[in-house]
């Protein structure tokens, strides 16, 4: 079997060295971890290193955990990728986000490792992954980057801290990063698929963001109105009320018939805080939520149905985990993951074709 999950809720070191025996006598080409904020995040990558010397290794610090079909908190998890599955890996980190993102230096530290241009990567076969600050508010930037650099789909998520919301860190080789982003640059043997899922639907309204400041994520005003007004009469409730329906009416930017969410975090006078950056002209749909276990399932169903899935990897946004926390559904959610080698994290905001929310975007090798 190429790919192998593990995890574990013991503490340090003793988490590890489970991960460890549960990898049994393997010597795996890539190691994926994440581990919930109540691990030192230095101590758990460095541990990483001294159990898994000849691995490539990238993970990241969590607001909760998903092994297989288990919703967890408080735990680490781990996928194992043996050589039957990765062809050749390469690592490089972005540092010092606040200070600008520089894709070159990391785009050339993947080509050295890889031994050949980006460019030249076959793109049927070649797929990044990326983890990046969940505070650091630059992830906008970051996918547009790598977006302007490569062809080379890269999918992924933003760290969390279990909602303290203080410090997120992201782990490469042994080392432990903040501010930072980690790319995990993945040849492999028999290919993968990307699935993008929400569970929102359009109400057939929109609002255009007239005026903002993007370097907070703070739209003051839809169609030149107060954000929280225009917001208010587009669901047709009062301004006091519309902060209580974020959560089910969150924004879309609508591509190819799907939306890419935009969620609401807070009122700031009459303007609203998103959770992702908003330009100024962007044209947004209202949305209404609609199930998110019978979605997610017609979403991984889908993707059955052409073929074997070796192993996933889901980045799930904490909000849908809060959503399905709150509903008592996280055993219904888990379920649809049953048989397939599966590890994940929620995170503070996930990572395809751009930063969205609300999101679950997975990984699924074949």
């Amino acid at each position: 079997m190429p790919v192998r999950t593990a995890y574990s809720t013991k503490d340090l070191p003793a988490s590890v060295a489970d991960l460890r025996a549960q990898c049994g006598d393997r010597a795996p080409r890539v190691v994926l971890f994440f581990g919930s904020a109540r691990y030192d995040a230095s101590e758990l990558s460095g541990l990483m290193r001294e159990s898994f010397p000849g691995s490539r290794l990238v993970g990241c610090s969590t607001a909760g955990e998903i092994a297989g079909s288990s919703m967890l908190s408080g735990s680490v998890v781990a996928m194992f990728l043996d050589d039957d599955l990765v062809e050749d890996a390469a690592v490089a980190v972005i540092r010092n986000l606040s200070a600008g993102i520089h894709i070159k230096d990391a785009l050339r530290e993947l080509e050295s490792q890889f031994h050949a241009p980006v460019s030249s990567l076959d793109l049927d076969r070649c797929v990044g992954i990326v983890v990046a600050d969940g505070l650091s508010g630059a992830e906008e930037q970051l996918m547009e980057r790598l977006g302007d650099a490569t062809d080379i789909p890269f999918v992924g998520g933003s760290a969390g801290d279990d909602l303290k919301f203080l410090r997120t860190h992201v782990l490469a080789e042994g080392r432990e990063y903040s501010d930072a982003a980690v790319l995990l640059l993945l040849r492999l043997k028999h290919g993968f698929d990307i699935v993008k899922t929400q569970s929102f639907r359009p109400l057939g309204k929109t609002l255009v963001a007239t005026k903002v400041d993007e370097s907070r994520r703070l739209v003051m005003e839809f169609d030149r109105v107060p954000a929280l007004d225009a917001y208010a009469q587009a669901l047709g409730v009062t301004p006091e009320e519309a902060e209580t329906r974020f959560f089910k009416h969150p924004l879309g930017v609508m591509a190819a018939g799907e939306p890419f969410v935009r969620s609401p975090q807070h009122t700031e006078g009459r303007g609203i805080v998103f959770y992702c950056r908003i330009p100024e002209g962007m044209e947004l749909e209202v949305l209404d939520a609609t199930d998110i276990v019978a979605d997610t399932r017609a979403a991984v169903e889908a993707r059955k149905s052409a073929g074997d899935i070796a192993g996933m990897i889901d980045f799930q946004c904490i909000l849908r985990t809060l959503q399905l926390r709150n509903e008592q559904r996280c055993d219904q959610y888990g379920e649809i993951f049953r048989g397939i080698p599966a590890i994940g994290f929620s995170t503070y905001g996930e990572a395809y074709l751009g930063h969205m929310n609300q999101t679950s975007t997975m990984l699924l090798f074949r």
